[in-house]
């Protein structure tokens, strides 16, 4: 089992990650500005899941089906890529009107287009699989890894949850609404960048 020492040692190198500008927290972020908590809330608590599910194929050893098959990776890898580029123009494109939903996440903005859009990027199971393996040296057995599966779930639930609800407060939302244009473009930029970057490391893999 877990020692109280490499469960705060998860929780933290978690909560820098999630946090750090990524797809699945502009994404969160983006959508409780313009859509209220109402659909926020469940579309970050599906980002949250997406997430998890990679941390527990970290544990069951995904990453090294990827050293065996890299070509799934590089699948993986042009599909999210390509996934963070129609994001990006989505939200540019309806930066200045009503966006639609397919603006926001081809998969929509709930529960499961949270799901669809972190199990679009492969790189969070490379995260969590070095994490896993610097806090946790010894391989746990199945309750262990089951309590740690717990304490990563929690952890992804509790700060998309944390950033939905605050970024969806009436005072943030008519913030965002006079500068919505500027933050839709920027948001776009962001994403578009990734998913360049993701696209560009696949290329490179292939020369």
């Amino acid at each position: 089992m877990p020692t109280l020492h490499q469960v705060l040692l998860l929780v933290s190198a978690l909560t820098l990650a999630i946090l750090s500008p990524g797809p699945a927290i502009i994404s969160a972020t983006q959508t409780a500005f313009s859509r209220g908590r109402g659909v926020a809330v469940p579309y970050g608590m599906g980002l949250a899941f997406g997430a998890s599910l990679w941390g527990l194929c970290a544990l069951l050893g995904l990453t090294a089906i990827f050293a065996v098959v890299p070509a799934l990776y590089l699948a993986l890898k042009v599909f999210g890529g390509i996934y963070l580029l129609w994001m990006a123009w989505g939200l540019w494109r309806g930066a200045l009107g009503p966006v639609p939903e397919a603006a926001r996440n081809p998969f929509g903005t709930g529960f499961l287009g949270g799901i669809a859009l972190n199990l679009s990027n492969p790189k969070p199971a490379l995260f969590y699989s070095a994490l896993i393996v610097a806090i946790f040296p010894v391989q746990a057995g199945a309750a262990g890894q089951a309590a740690i599966y717990a304490v990563l779930l929690s952890t992804e639930m509790f700060w998309y949850v944390a950033v939905t609800l605050a970024m969806s407060t009436a005072p943030v939302r008519r913030r965002y609404a006079a500068a919505r244009s500027w933050i839709d473009r920027g948001a776009a930029i962001v994403l578009g960048a990734l998913g360049l970057a993701l696209l560009a490391e696949a290329l490179r893999e292939t020369v």
